[in-house]
């Protein structure tokens, strides 16, 4: 995981050292906490099946905790890169803003997803299963989404309209 954090938050390049925006580091944290808490969710519930329909699965348990776990991870790591970050790094200028502001759009469209289908699933009396699996999903894909745009536009450039 080192790499991705550019051993500790730089690069290093032949006479001169890159720094990693603050901002896309969040971006990593969050779709590296997003991935990890989501596996374990589907793991949980999966594993939990035994042969037995997915909808008779106890998951509330398992969703509340990945939900909290995931918080709580993401608040953690972004405590340590914030440590182990230089003090100028938090610094944003007007680029940093619409990146973030981008890819929040963009993560938006998997939470509206979610709850169109949420409510197309209780309007057709689908189970609370579902109905909880599909917002979860949701914004698990949100937040996936919004990452990745945020990682994409530090790394390969961009244009703002």
């Amino acid at each position: 995981m080192s790499t991705i954090f550019y051993t500790l938050d730089t690069i290093r390049r032949p006479g001169r050292e890159l720094q990693m925006a603050h901002e896309e580091q969040r971006a990593w944290i969050m779709a590296g906490v997003t991935i990890i808490a989501y596996g374990i969710y589907l793991g949980w519930v999966l594993g939990g099946a035994h042969g037995e329909p997915l909808a008779e699965v106890p998951y509330a348990a398992a969703m509340l905790w990945t939900i909290g776990g995931a918080i709580v991870g993401s608040i953690l790591l972004n405590i340590v890169a914030a440590i182990l970050s230089p003090r100028d790094a938090t610094a944003k200028d007007q680029r940093d803003t619409e990146i973030h502001r981008t890819s929040q759009y963009i993560g938006q469209s998997f939470v509206i997803l979610g709850a169109v289908l949420a409510m197309l699933f209780a309007l057709a009396e689908v189970g609370f299963f579902w109905i909880a699996n599909v917002i979860y999903l949701g914004f698990m894909l949100s937040a996936l989404l919004g990452s990745v745009a945020k990682i994409v536009a530090y790394r390969r450039g961009f244009q703002s309209w």
